[in-house]
């Protein structure tokens, strides 16, 4: 009995330390939460490729544009990786070495394609998931001088927790959001809040996911050209999805108003309705993206190209598995207002090498 009542003390103090452990923690995440306000003003920098260059011109009407969305999977997501939310087993996907092998095929590819405006999403600045590589950095200062010889660069935290424990081993810190490039000046910038599906203390060590809206001058016009960056809810219940796609309605409609040239493009984690997927049948047993009704979006264009799919799941790598079979799907694209005239969508095939998602280009022209 003695024996026995030793144990049980040496149980319950271990018990009383890690629950302890667990107040203090969530104490100092609950000290720590990031917590943004509605909207905040965003910092735009600009890189050049050497000194003295020219500064950066503006937007013309009756010029095509390019405009490529990507979610870049913060530089871990490549073939090879599965991930838990998706029902594979991986925490952490890629090495430091894999993380620059997997931005060093992204960049290129992105050069490869001359865009004018580049929205990624899922881009990490010091996160432990991507070894604490500044993808910000390495990306802005890859694709200045290839892409131009000056961009414009904004960024804003769609995720930005000081520590993650969950789950084993912990994700830890992340410090990720979306990133936009531009050939073009970019007049202003903003970062607006979306609404968080999670309460505390979930919502704590959560994404606090936002639209990062870009105001582009343009030439000879009173009225600008509104990009807006975007990756909304993936695990909610739906319900996040569905009041983050609200504000994002309530955002365009209000920048039309004003008379602007009006494109947000990025991760839905969504399709569209009317978006033809016989080519990508669902699994019921692996996540499934929620569906957004076009008509929501009155007259605009609600752009997706199921050519390729934009995403593939997690639940197993890519490399070496029975692509027949796989679960694939289509939810990165465009809304376009009705004042742009649309002259190309497409979905670009990169074979989801260094990422779980391929890259949409947009060519447009302002009326």
């Amino acid at each position: 009995m003695k024996v026995l009542g030793k144990i049980l003390k040496v149980f319950l103090k271990i018990l009383l330390g890690i629950v302890v452990l667990g107040i203090v923690l969530l104490g100092v995440l609950s000290i720590l939460e990031y917590k943004p306000a509605e909207v905040e003003p965003v910092e735009i920098a600009e890189y050049e490729a050497q000194p003295g260059v020219a500064g950066l011109p503006v937007v013309q009407k009756g010029t095509d544009l390019t405009i490529i969305s990507w979610n870049v999977g913060y530089g871990a997501l490549g073939d090879n990786a599965t991930f838990f939310m998706d029902g594979g087993t991986d925490v952490y996907t890629a090495d430091e070495d894999r993380v620059y092998a997997n931005l060093e095929t992204i960049t290129t590819a992105l050069i490869n394609e001359h865009p004018d405006i580049v929205l990624l999403q899922e881009t990490d600045v010091d996160s432990d998931r991507s070894r604490h590589v500044d993808e910000v950095v390495f990306i802005s200062d890859a694709l200045t001088g290839p892409m131009a010889d000056r961009l414009a660069t904004t960024f804003a935290y769609n995720f930005n927790v000081a520590y993650l424990p969950y789950p084993i081993p912990p994700i830890g810190r992340v410090k990720s959001g979306l990133l936009t490039l531009s050939k073009y000046q970019i007049a202003s910038a903003e970062r607006i809040s979306l609404p968080c599906p999670f309460a505390w203390p979930v919502r704590t060590i959560n994404l606090k996911r936002c639209l990062l809206v870009n105001r582009l001058p343009i030439e000879g016009s009173d009225n600008e050209l509104v990009i807006v960056d975007l990756h909304l809810e993936a695990y909610d219940s739906g319900e996040g999805k569905i009041a983050q796609t609200k504000k994002l309605i309530s955002v365009l409609k209000e920048e039309r108003a004003k008379g602007n040239y009006v494109i947000a493009g990025g991760d839905f984690n969504q399709t569209f309705s009317r978006v033809n997927l016989t080519k990508y049948p669902k699994d019921p047993t692996k996540w499934l993206p929620g569906i957004i009704n076009v008509q929501d979006f009155w007259s605009w264009q609600a752009l997706m190209d199921p050519t390729f799919p934009t995403c593939r799941s997690l639940d197993q790598p890519y490399a070496g598995a029975d692509l027949t079979t796989f679960q694939y799907y289509v939810i990165d694209g465009f809304i376009v207002s009705d004042n742009i005239q649309v002259k190309q969508l497409d979905t670009l095939d990169m074979g989801f090498t260094a990422t779980d998602h391929n890259p949409v280009r947009l060519v447009i022209t302002l009326n």
